[in-house]
């Protein structure tokens, strides 16, 4: 059970990462994207989407 959870977090990570790639967004402060936690993630997900 706990494989296919990690699987589904580093899948929705990797869709996020994508996302923000495509809106421009390389870094959050000096850290790559691939370095964030999924909630961090969906956080500035969500930042992009508002200042859209």
């Amino acid at each position: 059970m706990g494989t296919i959870i990690r699987q589904a977090i580093e899948k929705r990570k990797s869709h996020l990462i994508s996302k923000l790639l495509s809106n421009g967004i390389y870094k959050k402060n000096d850290l790559h994207l691939f370095e964030l936690t999924l909630t961090e993630l969906e956080e500035e997900f969500k930042r992009t989407l508002k200042m859209q």
